[in-house]
């Protein structure tokens, strides 16, 4: 297969993600997950707090609900907080949480998640993840580490495969680099770079703003792409001769937002290390499984012999660019 063809299909896919970003939230995810936190404050008492998610800053028509036997078992009015509907509350459950059913009403009518965190009557804390299908569960009567590691392994695959930002980023990256072998240690630097401020900004060694830094993230799209323009004028600049010190530096900012999305959902006290290394795996594996699926669609189309114009080079780099500068515009406008 010609360069160039390689180069128009791995455009279409590029173009497919951009038209999709245009319909995405200023975060460039689909939807945040939803949030319930039962936290043990005294004998059978807990406060709750439950987050739900909202489209458009309208809340999805979900209610938690808690075991029978606690009071109250639902949230009264929850209050905008900019970017959810959170609800907090006090909830008596005579004899512990254990062994009763929480049920998230309505999830089975949504495509989005619900991450439930809750104490154990010994002060040892569980995480459960609750989706469409799987709307509610009984709280065992004893933690599991393993369950922690799947939850936080599936949410960090579930996030990065909706991060259609993140992944228009991987993508442009594709397209600058050359060669398996620097696309390798391109893809390797990204990795190391988001994997080290995802750490230090979940266990709060350093602090960085949410919004200007989605609005950076956005930024880093539109410098690759100007990039990739430049390669194709004959005027290589710095992302093409040292691509691995670019896909380090822009990963260290997104891994801020990935820690932003964890943060949305926390980590379990009882399991720190395991919840954030399972959730950073999840997020690598999801990188990978994508950077696979572009592998597979290139090999596919290996067999076909069509040309198409030279122009068609160009579109890839202006829609990365353009989809990203929207992206950037609206995040601005959002502080």
């Amino acid at each position: 297969m010609t360069r160039c063809v390689r180069k128009t299909l791995l455009s279409l896919m590029i173009c497919l993600v951009g038209v999709l970003g245009f319909g995405e939230s200023a975060h460039g995810h689909e939807l945040q997950p939803g949030y319930l936190e039962l936290r043990l404050i005294d004998t059978d008492l807990y406060a709750v707090v439950w987050k739900t998610p909202a489209r458009g800053a309208r809340p999805m028509a979900i209610t938690a609900r808690l075991p029978e036997r606690c009071d109250p078992r639902t949230p009264g009015q929850p209050i905008w907080d900019g970017a959810a509907y959170v609800a907090r509350w006090t909830a008596r459950c005579p004899g512990g949480i254990e062994g009763g059913v929480i049920q998230i009403e309505g999830l089975e009518r949504t495509s989005t998640d619900v991450l439930v965190r809750f104490d154990f009557a010994n002060g040892a804390s569980g995480v459960h993840r609750l989706t469409p299908s799987d709307p509610s569960f009984t709280v065992p009567s004893q933690p599991g580490h393993l369950e922690v590691a799947g939850t936080y392994f599936l949410y960090g695959v579930e996030h990065i495969l909706l991060g259609i930002d993140h992944l228009l980023f991987v993508l442009a990256l594709l397209l600058l680099v050359k060669g398996w072998k620097r696309v390798v240690g391109t893809i390797t630097a990204f990795t190391v770079a988001h994997s080290i401020t995802l750490a230090a900004a979940t266990l709060g060694l350093v602090h960085v703003p949410g919004p200007p830094v989605e609005a950076v993230i956005a930024l880093s799209i539109v410098f690759v792409a100007a990039e990739i323009i430049h390669g194709r004028r004959g005027r290589p600049g710095a992302a093409a001769k040292w691509p691995w010190i670019v896909a380090f530096t822009f990963g260290l900012l997104h891994g801020f937002g990935f820690a932003g999305a964890l943060s949305d959902v926390g980590l379990p006290e009882q399991a720190i290390p395991s919840a954030l290394l399972f959730f950073n795996v999840g997020v690598e594996v999801g990188q990978l499984l994508f950077i696979a699926a572009v592998a597979v669609v290139l090999a596919a189309a290996s067999r076909v012999t069509i040309r198409p114009p030279r122009w068609a080079e160009l579109v890839p780099p202006y829609a990365i660019g353009t989809v990203a500068m929207f992206w950037f515009i609206e995040r601005v406008a959002a502080f």
